[in-house]
């Protein structure tokens, strides 16, 4: 049977700590817009920042579509499942906010993540979600998988990039700086990091 929690800490917050990978999905207000699911991983790249609040850093990639949907409505889904141990599912139901590098928030949000080396990565934005609803679910039908170890193929795709060229990348991605829906996605060029 599910459960719903008022906060994130304990066994819970332990839990949603100790996953390899999470899932969030968002969409667009109009009904026949695209919804996106989108798996989130490397090690170090999720926090809880306190007991109704999480983050997790939004790193280069071939589209935006989360990004565009929280700039438009920030309604937003994560989602943990146990691969290994005793079954279980977790969602955290909420809004969300791209919070981008020119925020004057963004460097102490970055203060949360210290298992990774953020320049490999072409940082993009800081993700900030706010639980509005947190469940459990049983699991029962997740399969057992082994996690061996993160890929390192993004780390050393992007690793070679600056924000000039992350920005001339993204430019020529036909979903970065507008979503599939036409929503505006993320800012080009990359706005630049506040001191």
């Amino acid at each position: 049977m599910g459960k719903t929690y008022e906060r994130i800490d304990g066994r819970l917050r332990t839990f949603i700590e100790e996953q390899h990978i999470f899932f969030t999905a968002t969409a667009p207000l109009d009904g026949e817009g695209t919804v996106n699911l989108s798996p989130k991983g490397l090690g170090g790249s999720f926090a809880v920042l306190d007991d109704h609040t999480v983050a997790y850093l939004d790193f280069a990639g071939s589209n935006a579509e989360t990004i565009a949907h929280l700039r438009e409505n920030g309604r937003i889904t994560l989602m943990w499942c146990a691969f290994q141990g005793p079954p279980n599912i977790v969602r955290v139901h909420g809004r969300g906010e791209p919070v981008f590098r020119d925020d004057p928030r963004f460097e102490e949000l970055l203060g949360h993540f210290t298992g990774i080396d953020i320049t490999q990565h072409g940082l993009r934005a800081i993700v900030v979600v706010t639980a509005e609803l947190v469940r459990d679910t049983c699991g029962y039908a997740v399969p057992f998988m082994t996690y061996d170890e993160d890929r390192d193929l993004h780390g050393k795709r992007f690793a070679r990039e600056d924000d000039e060229s992350l920005s001339e990348y993204f430019a020529k991605k036909e979903h970065v700086a507008t979503s599939i829906d036409g929503l505006p996605g993320l800012p080009l060029p990359l706005p630049g990091r506040t001191a």
